[in-house]
């Protein structure tokens, strides 16, 4: 099975609240009456139009994405009759975008799924304090209405609350429901409440104080007022108002709603088969509720468990947004019956009556300033589709993040399909946030549902379902012979007879796996028997064990194969997508995998994405799926293919053209760029990817870079997680990246005037105004760094009083003389780059805010390669900071002179128990070396032995390449030593010219493509590589096949490889150091065996090893030991250090304390805590320690003095005394203890600055006295 739309969560949500959802409010939103019952307004139909602007339009201007929506309302007269309909405006509602998301104020959000408690009935069981005997409780919660609690006491009483109020006997309620005798209400429990030891009906008849009641009318009554005086006790008790607030509490539909969902789990819970249609409670589920209490308190039946997903449901976009339009239409309510008291009957019109702004009021808060409405995170594409995908356990109506405890966050099994158990936050959030898994769906009731296929045990007695299957039992006629035999696999012959036997009666057959897919929500599977879903089958879909590993609720027992019902479609249907990226997964411990996931999202695009060489498989639909790259919309053929634009043909003779997006910032200021991946002239197919986007490449999901990746320990410098780069990275730009700062200025109207955008700035001289035009805003493609002026502007100062001589100058001159201030929008300090992109809107062509006149945004791209402090990671969790940069010359380098890209730490690997790292590095050595990509997916991926069988591949494909590089320049060795040819060695460019000369004479006589010999690297190495296996006797179509792409190997064909390249390799050893050979004719066990005692001895690395010979790059000299290199792919993280790294000199110092202000907004300083003074006092270094807390810190005078000495050149004085001395005296004093601080001569020493108040005088013998 496939992978299902990863975004239909959101986009079918959505769908349905347009379609249904509103309608549903509209029908269900009650005739508004006025307040003399004289007009009646209904809603009826509403109806969207076409949005104003297009989604690249509100991107671009800032606006909103959204669709004018329309109601029919009709006001009627009651005394007259006489009807006036009226299509009424309500605003502009907000838009869903093709990708899922929405567009607020050029801005795109996410509406968060909402995971919340279910309503229903959740039954219970709290041990009492004194006794530890467990008592039953249980809860109804309605969708909209008074929460009931009922609880059971220590002496067998049962009472109810309602909306937490005072509890009461259940007796009360229930005789206010109409059951007034004590006999009534024994007979209604008689069958459940049996425990002679626990009466619980006539524990609580004894505590009610209405019992004994034989008349039950009068029972009834007194109930009901005694009931309402409970929740109205201020209230006068009469009993018709408290039977009607009975009705209106429990059984009006206006006041109290279980909604479908809170019905389903209600009948469910109390196992009723016959489903029941009302929404509101019944006699019968109060007392139901109450019986199943007793059952429990009996032992009889389990209670629920909360967290559980049977109980807890999804609030989708679409019941959100269905939410709040019923908020707003409730204000709207009263609004529109105050009109009615007020307007003229002759004039009243629902368009005068309805204030449309407080529906959509309500929309536009939820979008604008709701937990659940989020700022999309935008930084790859990977980031964007998970947060769609987002559960949030948050959010009104939700958890609190302070009171969840552990067992709500925890795992549970029922999230098996339907939550991903790695996917969530690490810090405050873990567990109340979490990701759907990759094939879970959500049903129409808001339940998580997992996809399954059934497992058959019987089929039809017809000829379509017998044929090819096995039967399972003996098969007789109706005289007892025998038709088929178990174990027989059915014919079509067999079939036809068995068909005529048993006439349309099912046939028992081995169990088999059926061709369709089943979902499930966890209230429902956990019933099940589930097998895994990588139990082996045979080629008719039958299960080869006999006891397969299944799952059973939290069991995982194996069973016998006729006790299985269904099995798992895919085995990575229980993580998300994010875990779903990493390969290997199964070979990493939980907690790495979870920071591997979370980094992924956290991957910044680079300019030259490459796809991973090990992958999962999955990258090309989480690509798509995201939205970022392009498809086509239909099948046609390429006309254009621009920076900007493709345009197709379709097959209708209609052109369709594809914009692209340039250079767009996302919301983290990453790069959105489109470029074409097709070409004019070619044909595409529906669905087909035309563009590609930032971190992708040729459609498929490209967050970071492969890269040669050594494991080894290099002076010290990848200690603790370090990571160490080779300078190569840098100069080719491989994880260079691109970051888009926005900038904004508006003029607005202040109370002193205007201000005005303009190049004239007071006090600014030509070159800082030289990329400026002439409206004062800079040009495109200019370069700024820190400072710089991005927007003059001048700011209306506040008018004094004028000389004579001003006077005369502005009567002169007039306004120009005026004086402002600069207020000009400058580059923030220590920001750089290229203005790509400017906008300006003004109030005559766009809406902006009351007072705004013009506004201007100024998009700064700049360019960011990879350096020191960056933050990079693999796909494990396998993080750290790069510590160095290091020279290509210096790095470590394989036999053939490669030097390797980065340098980790192997002790990082043990202790994380991230061991898919090492697994996806040797297998990309593998590909690398071959020339092919991998899909391993989780869970179901490249097993051990294949892996080694890629690199005896990889080996023998080097060991190839090399022999016949050594031929390569025998030959030309002899050719330049001929005089008669004209043939020169060093007239060649390098190594690879000679071998490519060789290969034309070798290969040509093979029919090899000599074209994609000379284009495609690794087909030339494959080729080299079966024919020197051909020369040595070997099967190179079994060993090395030449389509390496789609092929499809052995378990033996693997074993041959391993033997071949065990074989060859300890025939090299062996001539290298005697230059004999030997016997290597052994079985595999064998060859393995001998292969490690060779390796023993010549201390080289196994070829099956993953492992190296390594050259130091200063020295040249080989490392001790083999270390593990390979093709690991790297990403590099949002954390970049250009964004954290702070410097500062002098800056703004604390009002009270005097000390500088702290993090890098405030231009503050580095804090010198109390670990770091012990440092340099375990130094000794009382200088550098005075001068930190003085002259760096709060000694005003001090540091003022040391300014001044640095600039002129001369000795710094000694400190004075910190303003810190001070706080604490002034502190002291507050507290009316006398501290003063006098010199050896004592007399009083100033703190500080000089302080105005006087001294306050000391007596020794108490406390200070006011003067």
């Amino acid at each position: 099975m496939s992978l299902p739309n990863l975004i239909e969560v959101q986009k079918k949500s959505f769908e349905w609240f347009l379609e249904d959802g509103l309608r549903e409010i509209l029908e269900e939103f009650p005739p508004i009456l006025s307040y003399g019952k004289a007009y009646q307004l209904t809603l009826g139909k509403h109806t969207f139009e076409e949005p104003k602007f297009s989604e690249e339009e509100c991107r671009n201007n800032d606006k909103t994405y959204a669709a004018p929506l329309k109601i029919d309302v009709s006001l009627l007269n009651m005394s007259t009759g006489e009807i006036v309909d009226q299509e009424v405006y309500l605003g502009d509602f907000p838009m869903m975008t093709r990708t899922g998301t929405f567009i607020m104020n050029g801005a795109e959000r996410v509406v968060v799924s909402q995971l919340i408690r279910s309503p229903g009935v959740y039954f219970s069981q709290v041990a009492d304090r004194s006794t530890g005997r467990p008592l039953a409780t249980a809860k109804v919660i309605p969708s909209r209405g008074a929460w009931l609690e009922f609880e059971t006491s220590k002496r067998d009483e049962i009472t109810v609350k309602v909306d937490r109020k005072r509890k009461q006997s259940v007796t009360i309620l229930i005789r206010a429901l109409g059951y007034g005798t004590d006999e009534e209400i024994r007979a209604l429990f008689k069958d459940v409440d049996t425990d002679e030891q626990h009466r619980f009906i006539e524990a609580t008849l004894e505590k009610d104080p209405l019992a004994p009641v034989v008349n039950g009318e009068e029972g009834v009554k007194d109930a009901q007022i005694r009931f309402y005086r409970t929740q109205r006790p201020s209230d006068p008790a009469k009993a018709e108002a408290a039977r009607r607030f009975i009705e209106e509490q429990f059984f009006d539909t206006r006041r109290y709603d279980l909604g479908k969902v809170g019905r389903y789990k209600l009948d469910q819970r109390l196992e009723r088969t016959e489903r029941m249609e009302q929404r509101i409670l019944t006699r019968e589920d109060l007392l139901d509720i109450v019986r199943r209490m007793i059952r429990i308190n009996n032992r009889e039946v389990d209670t629920d468990v909360m967290d559980h997903l049977g109980n807890r449901r999804v609030n989708t976009v679409g019941e959100l947004l269905q939410g709040q339009v019923r908020v707003g239409l409730a204000r709207m309510e009263k609004g529109v019956r105050d009109r009615m008291a007020v307007r003229d009957p002759e004039q009243m019109v629902p368009t005068q009556l309805m204030n449309a702004k407080l529906v959509l009021g309500a929309v536009r808060e939820f979008m604008g300033g709701s937990q659940l409405s989020q700022f999309m995170d935008q930084i790859n594409p990977l980031s964007e589709l998970t947060h769609k995908r987002r559960l949030s356990a948050l959010g009104p109506g939700g958890l609190k993040r302070e009171r969840a405890g552990v067992e709500v966050r925890d795992v549970h099994f029922s999230h098996y399909g339907r939550i991903c158990p790695i996917e969530t936050p690490e810090g405050p959030n873990i567990g109340l946030i979490g990701y759907m898994s990759s094939f879970a769906r959500i049903n129409g009731l808001g339940f998580i549902e997992t996809p399954y296929r059934p497992v058959l045990h019987e089929v039809p007695g017809r000829i379509k379902e017998l044929q090819g299957r096995t039967l399972n039992e003996d098969v007789l006629d109706g005289k007892g012979g025998m038709l088929g035999a178990a174990g027989t696999v059915v014919d079509e012959a067999l079939a036809r007879r068995i068909t005529r036997s048993k006439s349309g009666r099912t046939v028992a057959v081995k169990p088999f796996v059926a061709d369709e897919i089943v979902y499930m929500p966890a209230d429902v599977d956990e019933r099940m028997t589930i097998a895994q879903a990588s139990t082996p089958l045979n080629e008719r879909m039958e299960l080869l064990n006999e006891y397969p590993s299944t799952r059973r609720a939290s069991d995982f027992p194996h069973v016998p194969v006729d006790q299985v019902e269904y099995i798992d479609v895919s085995p990575q249907q229980i993580v998300g997508i994010s875990a779903s990226l990493i390969p290997f997964l199964e070979h990493d411990d939980a907690n790495r995998a979870l920071m591997g996931s979370n980094m992924q999202r956290q991957a910044v695009p680079l300019i030259r994405a490459e796809a991973p060489t090990v992958g999962t498989g999955i990258e090309g639909q989480v690509a798509i799926d995201s939205g970022q790259v392009l498809v086509a919309g239909e099948a046609g053929l390429v006309t254009a293919a621009c920076g900007d634009h493709i345009k197709v043909l379709n097959d209708k003779g209609r052109h369709r053209t594809y914009k692209l997006r340039k250079y767009n910032r996302s919301n983290q200021s990453t790069c959105i760029d489109q470029w074409p991946v097709v070409q004019q002239g070619q044909r595409v197919e529906a669905g087909e990817v035309i563009a590609d986007s930032a971190s992708t490449e040729r459609g498929e999901l490209a967050l970071g870079q492969n890269v040669l990746v050594a494991y080894m320990s290099w002076e010290g410098g990848n200690y603790e997680d370090a990571i160490l780069v080779s300078e190569r990275l840098i100069q080719q730009d491989k994880f260079t990246s691109i970051h888009i700062e926005r900038h904004e200025v508006s003029a607005r109207e202040t109370k002193l005037g205007l201000e005005e955008i303009t190049d004239d700035i007071p006090n600014v001289g030509p070159e800082a105004r030289q990329h400026l035009d002439g409206n004062g805003i800079i040009r495109i493609g200019a370069d700024v760094t820190g400072g710089d002026i991005l927007v003059g502007k001048i700011s209306p100062k506040g008018e004094t009083v004028l000389s004579p001589e001003e006077k005369l100058l502005r009567a002169i001159f007039g306004e120009k003389v005026r004086d402002v201030k600069d207020t000009s929008m400058r580059l923030p300090n220590g920001q750089r780059g290229k203005v790509v992109d400017v906008k300006v809107f003004t109030r005559d062509e766009h809406d902006l805010p009351a007072g705004t006149e013009r506004e201007v945004h100024i998009n700064v791209a700049q360019r960011r390669k990879l350096t020191e402090g960056d933050k990079m990671s693999g796909r494990h969790g396998n993080k750290g900071v790069i510590s160095k940069v290091i020279p290509v010359e210096d790095m470590p380098h394989l036999a053939d002179g490669t030097p390797v890209d980065i340098i980790l730490n192997p002790i990082g690997v043990q202790g994380r128990i991230n061991l898919g790292q090492i697994l996806e590095n040797h297998l990309g050595w593998a590909a690398h070396r071959i020339g092919f990509r991998v899909a391993t997916p989780v869970f179901d991926g490249a097993r051990q032995g294949q892996i080694d069988a890629e690199l005896a591949r990889a080996w023998l494909t080097d060991r190839a390449w090399d022999i016949m590089s050594e031929r390569a320049w025998q030959l030309g060795t002899e050719l330049d030593a001929d005089p008669e040819i004209d043939f020169r060695l060093e007239h060649l460019d390098d190594d690879r010219e000679m071998q490519f000369i060789y290969l034309h004479e070798w290969l040509q006589a093979d029919h090899y493509d000599m074209a994609r010999v000379d284009s495609d690297y690794a087909f030339a190495r494959r080729a080299v590589a079966r024919e020197w296996l051909k020369e040595k006797g070997y099967s190179p179509e079994t060993i090395l096949p030449q389509d390496y792409t789609h092929r499809e190997t052995t378990e033996a064909d693997d074993q041959l490889a391993v033997d071949v390249a065990y074989r060859e390799w300890i025939q090299q050893q062996m001539e290298d150091s005697d230059g004999k050979g030997v016997a290597t004719d052994f079985g595999s066990a064998e060859l393995a065996a001998t292969a490690a005692q060779v390796a023993a001895r010549s201390g080289q690395p196994l070829p099956l090893s993953g492992k190296q010979v390594l050259y130091d790059g200063k020295s040249g000299e080989p490392f001790n030991e083999p270390v593990t290199v390979g093709v690991s792919f790297m990403l590099k993280l949002l954390h970049l250090v250009e964004d954290k790294v702070h410097a500062r000199s002098t800056g703004p110092y604390s009002l009270v304390t005097q000390q500088p202000l702290g993090g890098k907004a405030q231009n503050g300083g580095q804090r010198f805590g109390e670990m770091e003074v012990w440092a340099l006092e375990a130094y000794g270094a009382a200088h550098s320690l005075q001068e930190m807390l003085t002259i760096k810190s709060d000694d005003t005078i001090g540091r003022v003095a040391t300014y001044q000495a640095i600039v002129k050149g001369e000795d710094i004085q000694k400190p004075e005394r910190p303003e810190s001395l001070k706080v604490l005296i002034k502190e002291l004093r507050s507290l009316g203890l006398a501290m003063d601080i006098t010199d050896d001569k004592g007399e009083s020493v100033v703190v500080g600055r000089e302080d105005a108040t006087p001294a306050m005088p000391i007596f020794h013998g108490g406390l200070p006295t006011p003067l």
